[in-house]
């Protein structure tokens, strides 16, 4: 069962901690920076523009905001945590090591790194308070600018088709309907078949699978802020809570109602 932390105190974060044993992800994307430690066993990354990333335990990868991505498990059981940092409030705590932190996907191999992050994450499950974390995470991102990584992975998005496809994106998160893919090619002067194809080459998704990604990270900021489940469920446009349960899950690895609490 996933262990997840979030408080109206520091906004800024949130975090999980995890162990599953089958694929469980979906490709999906994040409004944060994503900082993932590998506890133990071995998992794939994928949504690099080179292929498939290896990562074992004593890994840490942060993924910057918006580049898509999955990581499942490899052979068995894998535990891993997950803390989610809002990228301003980064680049303002430690403007040394965001340079480099959030533009490119980065992997750092070095034990002592996992465990010092290991101790930030402790601090938020034990609801310390606020300036002793910004301290520690400020050292711990410090170390980071410092030290020589792994790997440096390009992502897969184009962010230049990103910007042309922008009318197309707008339309998406905000209708609550579904439109239809003709009227979506219309807004950037493509047939439906070829908005299909720059929609997964710039971002990795399909029209509709960028929808869904769309209303997850918009339903975890509003699970947060303690909307609950049905007035989440209406307000994004899902038929019912059941399609929203599936969606959620999909892309989360954990149920609405889990993810909440």
């Amino acid at each position: 069962m996933p262990e997840f932390w979030h408080s109206a105190q520091m906004p800024q974060l949130e975090s999980r901690r995890s162990c599953q044993k089958v694929a469980c992800y979906r490709p999906h994307t994040h409004d944060r920076l994503s900082i993932g430690l590998i506890d133990s066993g071995t998992t794939t990354f994928t949504g690099a523009a080179s292929g498939p990333v290896p990562l074992a335990a004593g890994d840490v990868i942060l993924i910057p905001a918006g580049h898509v991505h999955a990581c499942n498990p490899e052979n068995g059981r894998w535990q891993y945590q997950m803390m989610q940092a809002d990228q301003d409030w980064i680049a303002t705590l430690a403007p040394d090591a965001a340079a480099g932190l959030l533009t490119e996907i980065t992997v750092f191999r070095h034990r002592g790194l996992h465990r010092r992050f290991s101790a930030v994450n402790d601090l938020l499950f034990a609801d310390t308070g606020i300036e002793r974390v910004e301290a520690e995470f400020r050292r711990v991102l410090h170390e980071c600018s410092t030290l020589p990584p792994h790997r440096r992975v390009t992502p897969a998005t184009e962010t230049a088709l990103v910007a042309r496809l922008r009318p197309v994106l707008d339309r998406l998160h905000h209708d609550e309907s579904n439109p239809l893919l003709d009227e979506l090619g219309e807004l950037v002067g493509m047939g439906k078949y070829q908005l299909i194809r720059t929609m997964k080459r710039a971002t990795g998704f399909s029209p509709v699978a960028w929808r869904q990604n769309d209303r997850v990270i918009t339903a975890r900021a509003m699970l947060r802020d303690g909307r609950s489940l049905a007035e989440t469920t209406h307000a994004l446009g899902f038929a019912d809570q059941s399609h929203f349960h599936r969606v959620f899950r999909a892309h989360v690895a954990a149920s609405p109602g889990a993810y909440r609490r």
